[in-house]
């Protein structure tokens, strides 16, 4: 395993000419990962909900990098039909060299479901990502040299994120499902990067320790109102460090296809990207090949490596 003593950004390569696509490129960590890859020459393409959003996101990047090639995408990851209309208009003209399955919810106070009777958090973060990645595929595959990085999170190592109860019908908590969603997102990483592994397309996963960003935000309650201000100061890091995995996953040439990757300081909350423990089980093939057929069955979407999905 050849890791590197000490990355920054700085040493992502030249970019030019390569696409990458950012769900939840408007904010946080999607963001901070699209400028850095604008700066290195790539031209991002910034996905989300709002489409005002994603217009001040795009502006903030020219306006940082003026020679930067942006476009959005307008993606409702809790709304299937939404997946599909955002997936159709990128298989069928683009080439998407970077795949950044990043956006997210969690510490949802109650359960909810998505537009398709879904869970929210486990049907936003890994399901909803899991239909677009399989409608998009023909993009991906176009490239010569993909990359599929999935944005996961400590959490998945929780005892909480077992994959049981997949939609939370037997008992709902809050941080219950978003530890699901984020060891799903493990899951599938590593078994498309079992799927893949005889095509040029890599697949890894990353969790970018602990960052103040949007998601942070959700917390409900006194306590959690008066904490999370506290927990911002003195354990987490910049939006733009916890980009860092991400970006060290999506470009150095020191990587594998099926890397869990995370920061390298203390409780691996910020530092240098570097290859990170798994969770228990999280790599077995069963528990890959079951979680694959259940996201096939749940979105309606098949995914086959070779074609893509029919839209």
């Amino acid at each position: 395993m050849t890791t590197v003593n000490h990355w920054t950004p700085g040493d992502i390569p030249d970019q030019a000419g390569r696409t990458a696509l950012i769900t939840g490129g408007n904010s946080g960590i999607g963001l901070e990962t699209a400028h850095a890859l604008a700066r290195h020459g790539a031209r991002v393409i910034l996905a989300g909900r709002s489409q005002s959003r994603l217009d001040q996101a795009a502006e903030a990047v020219r306006a940082a990098t003026p020679e930067a090639r942006t476009d959005t995408l307008v993606l409702d990851l809790s709304d299937l039909s939404s997946v599909r209309d955002a997936a159709t208009r990128i298989a069928e003209t683009e080439t998407v060299d970077l795949l950044f399955n990043n956006a997210g919810v969690m510490n949802l106070p109650e359960r909810r479901t998505t537009h398709d009777g879904l869970e929210m958090t486990v049907g936003t973060n890994h399901l909803g990502h899991f239909a677009f990645n399989a409608q998009v595929w023909p993009a991906v595959r176009r490239s010569t040299a993909a990359r599929v990085i999935t944005v996961s999170a400590i959490a998945a190592r929780w005892p909480m994120g077992r994959l049981e109860d997949l939609m939370s019908e037997k008992s709902y908590r809050a941080m219950g499902a978003y530890a699901k969603s984020k060891r799903a997102n493990i899951v599938y990483t590593l078994e498309l990067a079992r799927r893949t592994e005889s095509s040029p397309v890599e697949a890894l996963v990353v969790h970018p320790g602990s960052a103040m960003t949007n998601l942070q935000q959700h917390g409900t309650g006194r306590l959690s109102r008066l904490v999370t201000p506290i927990a911002a100061r003195l354990l987490m890091g910049s939006a733009e460090g916890a980009a860092w995995p991400s970006l060290y996953a999506a470009t150095s040439p020191h990587v594998q296809s099926g890397w869990f990757i995370g920061p390298a300081g203390r409780d691996q909350t910020s530092g240098t990207p570097r290859p990170s423990k798994l969770p228990t089980d999280a790599d077995d093939p069963a528990a890959g090949r079951r979680l694959w057929v259940a996201s096939e069955q749940l979105t309606g979407v098949p995914f086959d490596i070779e074609a893509g999905a029919a839209i």
